[in-house]
Order: structure tokens, then C-alpha cells, then sequence
């Protein structure tokens, strides 16, 4: 009798063990302070394109998606101690990066632009920005390029831990200019009522070497498994169309690009 006791005690341990296992969540990491792709409601919860596209992947691997959110220059430290199991916050894809994470192909695709007053010019060469103040969000690819490239030229780069930050500081006269990813601002700031005034001055911002291959999914170097899993889970949900469902939320084209 003790002993199916026993047996009967073990069986159920391990079907709430196995229970428990296949309802672990997936952890992602955002950072809710970059319109349209993810933003704080006034309630309070997290949306936008990035959080919308997180919920269907999560979907369509049948797993619950938990959000951990925090700024985007800890992002990469909190995957590496396992803090969450992934990222999900518009994280460009280079060879950078990839020394450090392993990114799923690309889920957007959005160049860099510099936002300045209207009217501004800024030659090829970068001289005009020669003594101007131009805001970059820290450990992102703008900020590499403007620490190696126009920071050389004369241009003081100030640095900023979110893009809202940038954004009050540029209407309080503080800075020059802004260089991020062009649709968020955009989208973010130029077509809102702040953004009146401003408007996107000089060339796109592409090279590969600086602004990478599009924005990816961050996993931790090593994770095949689940690499795999949410490219199969991206490629499903622009077969089936969900992904162009969220798209036309937000945007009126296809942010996928090529």
C-alpha cells in the first residue's frame, strides 16, 4: 500500500513538474519608451508594433510571453544572467552585437535619419554639423556611428538613456539635433503636434557596417532551440498574415522592406 502510495505521489509530481514546464513563459525584454514600437498607455501598459508582434509570436509557439521591461542599454546584460530569455525592442542585427547574442533574421527594417529645425542643410561630408549638439540614444547603432563618425568632425554627441528624454530636450532649445531610426521618429515625433518645426535633414543613414542588417530578436548565444523556434514563428505569422494585421496599425507601408 506505501509503496503505490508512493508510486501515485511520484506520478503526480511529475505531471505537475511537466504541467509546470510546458506553461513557463517566455520572457522578453523591451523597452516601452519608443513610439509606435512600444509605448506606455496611459494606464500604463505596454503597446506598439514590437509588444503586438511579441504576443503573436508567442501565439503562435502556444507559449505565454511575460514582458520585462527596462531601458535599452541593459537589455543585453539582463539576457546574459538570464534575467529573460529574450529580446524583443527594435535591437538592430550586427556583427557587433552578434559577438554577443545570436539574432533571429529580421522581423523590420527601418534606416537611420538626422532630425534637426526645418530648413537646416547638412552636406555630405558632415562639416555643417560642425559645433552642434546632436542626441544619440546610448549603446544603440546611432550612437556608435556618431562616436566614431561625427564625433571626429566636430560634432558634440550627447548621449541618452530613451528617445523621450532626447525629444524634451530638443523642444527646450538644449539640442541641435537627433539621429535615431527614421520611423520612430517619425512616427514618434515629427507627424505629433512636438514635432512641429522639425523635419528629417541630410541622407539616409544605411551603411551595414554601422546600422546593420534590420531589427532582430535577441537570444542568448547558444540558444539553437529557441532561435529556431521564433524564425519559424516569424516566417508563420507573415504566411498567415497576422504580421501585416499589426503592420496596418501603425504604419501605412511595409516596414518589412526586402
Amino acid at each position: 500500500m506505501k509503496k503505490i502510495v508512493l508510486l501515485s505521489s511520484l506520478a503526480l509530481g511529475l505531471l505537475a513538474s511537466s504541467l509546470f514546464a510546458a506553461e513557463k513563459p517566455l520572457r522578453l525584454g523591451i523597452e516601452a519608451a519608443y513610439p509606435p514600437f512600444a509605448y506606455k498607455t496611459p494606464e500604463g501598459a505596454i503597446a506598439g508594433f514590437d509588444y503586438d508582434i511579441g504576443n503573436a509570436l508567442c501565439e503562435q509557439m502556444q507559449t505565454r510571453c511575460e514582458w520585462v521591461e527596462q531601458e535599452f542599454d541593459g537589455l543585453i546584460p539582463s539576457l546574459k544572467v538570464r534575467k529573460v530569455d529574450a529580446i524583443l525592442s527594435s535591437m538592430t542585427i550586427t556583427d557587433e552585437r552578434r559577438r554577443s547574442v545570436d539574432f533571429t533574421g529580421k522581423y523590420y527594417y527601418s534606416p537611420a535619419r538626422l532630425v534637426m529645425k526645418e530648413g537646416t542643410t547638412v552636406d555630405a561630408d558632415f562639416a555643417d554639423l560642425k559645433g552642434k549638439r546632436i542626441a544619440v540614444q546610448r549603446s544603440t547603432t546611432t550612437d556608435r556611428f556618431a562616436t566614431e563618425v561625427l564625433q571626429p568632425k566636430g560634432v558634440e554627441v550627447v548621449r541618452y538613456s530613451t528617445q523621450n528624454e532626447i525629444y524634451l530636450d530638443l523642444l527646450a532649445g538644449r539640442l541641435d539635433g537627433v539621429l535615431a531610426d527614421a520611423i520612430p521618429l517619425d512616427e514618434g515625433f515629427l507627424k505629433t503636434e512636438s514635432g512641429k518645426g522639425f523635419a528629417f535633414v541630410g541622407p539616409d543613414f544605411s551603411d551595414p557596417h554601422y546600422f546593420g542588417e534590420g531589427a532582430g530578436i535577441a537570444v542568448r548565444k547558444g540558444d539553437a532551440e529557441l532561435l529556431d523556434k521564433l524564425n519559424a514563428a516569424i516566417a508563420a505569422i507573415r504566411a498567415n498574415g497576422r504580421y501585416q494585421a499589426i503592420q496596418s496599425k501603425y504604419f501605412s507601408f511595409d516596414i518589412y522592406g526586402e
